[in-house]
């Protein structure tokens, strides 16, 4: 959301007017309506009806509209009605479970432009369905740019889905048309612009990387005042997973030598949604004193959260094509000036980020022994009254969300003047 969200804040700066076009009432895990302040006095949002896929799924398995969206992809089904839900998610609704949106957002977007003419379409997903949006008004003549936030058959939870041959065959054509079709298309890393690339014979200059970033407004007037009696590493946002990694170098750290430089004081703080099997897991490991769960905050408060931290928690799960995983909170992590702690591929996209800005280190999923020396190190400079930097503010200047709009907004110009100059086919 936030990405989207910022491009409609920025475009219009950039030089493009943005006209919103999006559903009436849509189904959610969690809603921020102060967010909508973000959104630019006098651009015009358009909302459309849609069918709602996830108040029937919800019926079926005797959840809410929110808790089927937030339920749907869980790895293990709870029963034979949720088995059949997904099934018929997996096979019946391709690309996925928005794509009943489609004709009422392609019928509302030709309305709109007969009315007011446009000089470009973007689309971003997932829902990756929204795509199929831009594809039909780009054979109405109009340039189009395709935005990828995550993969399309790569997408983590892709294996999860108990898709037949047929509906991955369908789907699978579906997104190598979309790749093909679109003018440009935007990808959030260079691993993932290089993934979608190779799945069509086209010029490299179709493929662009716009990154997530930081809303440098976003933090204005927040203050970094990290508490002075203990310190807390802190992960705000989804977990996806338990983190067996920090949990063990969390575990020794409180329990060895560093005992005697009081580790008791070292803490972990979980904002946001976290699994149940997280409480397990912390139990195992000797910590319920020392970790606290937060529940889901909004935006603003999550970034006073970024802020008041020792030090900044960061999981990238062991996903498929988790290299090319560089998420927006990891922007706002580093636009918080704390320092980042991250477990996932030092190797990756992510590692290459906090490296280019000096934010922090990423260390592999199964090297505790890595974590716990990292971890250990900021603790231990904390305790002594020089608490380690987080990254060089000189070099996040080209991750703000109005950097990386005006990219975006270079991109659709390049569309718009090579879709003019072969005469709009």
């Amino acid at each position: 959301m936030q990405r989207t969200l910022k491009f409609a804040k920025y475009l219009r700066a950039a030089g493009v007017e943005p006209t919103v076009l999006t559903v009436e009432a849509g189904a959610y895990p969690k809603l921020d309506p102060a967010m909508a302040a973000d959104v630019p006095s006098g651009v015009a949002v358009l909302r459309t009806p849609a069918p709602d896929p996830f108040a029937l799924y919800g019926r079926l398995t005797g959840r809410t509209r929110q808790e089927a969206v937030a339920d749907q992809l869980r790895s293990a089904p709870a029963g034979a009605a949720e088995r059949a839900a997904r099934w018929v998610r997996a096979n019946l609704v391709v690309p996925d479970a928005r794509v009943g949106w489609v004709p009422f957002a392609v019928r509302a977007a030709r309305r709109a432009h007969r009315a007011r003419p446009f000089d470009a379409v973007l689309t971003s997903g997932p829902p990756h369905s929204a795509h199929l949006v831009g594809r039909a008004l780009r054979r109405d003549g109009l340039p189009w740019v395709a935005d990828f936030r995550d993969p399309w058959t790569d997408i983590h939870y892709y294996e999860r889905l108990p898709r037949t041959r047929p509906a991955q065959w369908a789907d699978a054509r579906l997104e190598r048309a979309v790749l093909h079709a679109a003018d440009r298309v935007t990808v959030v890393s260079g691993r993932w612009r290089d993934l979608l690339a190779a799945k069509v014979d086209r010029p490299a200059r179709a493929f662009a990387v716009v990154a997530n970033g930081f809303d440098a407004e976003d933090f204005e007037g927040v203050e970094g005042r990290p508490p002075t009696d203990r310190f807390t590493l802190t992960h705000v946002g989804t977990l996806y997973g338990t983190p067996d990694p920090v949990l063990q170098a969390l575990a020794r750290l409180r329990t060895r030598g560093a005992q005697t430089a009081g580790a008791g004081r070292l803490r972990l703080r979980l904002v946001g949604h976290v699994p149940a099997a997280v409480a397990e897991a912390v139990g195992r490991y000797g910590l319920r004193e020392a970790v606290e769960v937060v529940p889901y905050v909004p935006h603003d408060a999550a970034v006073r959260e970024m802020a008041g931290a020792g030090a900044l928690l960061l999981v990238l799960e062991d996903w498929p094509h988790a290299e090319g995983l560089v998420t927006g909170k990891l922007y706002e992590y580093l636009a918080s000036g704390r320092p980042v702690i991250g477990v996932g591929p030092p190797d990756g996209d992510a590692a290459a980020l906090l490296a280019e800005t000096g934010g922090g280190a990423l260390v592999a999923r199964d090297d505790v022994d890595g974590l716990t020396a990292v971890l250990g190190a900021h603790y231990h400079a904390w305790a002594a009254g020089a608490p380690l930097d987080g990254a060089r503010r000189d070099r996040l200047a080209p991750y703000t969300r109005r950097a990386q709009t005006a990219r975006l907004a270079d991109v659709i110009r390049e569309a718009v003047v090579e879709r003019r100059r072969r005469g709009g086919g």
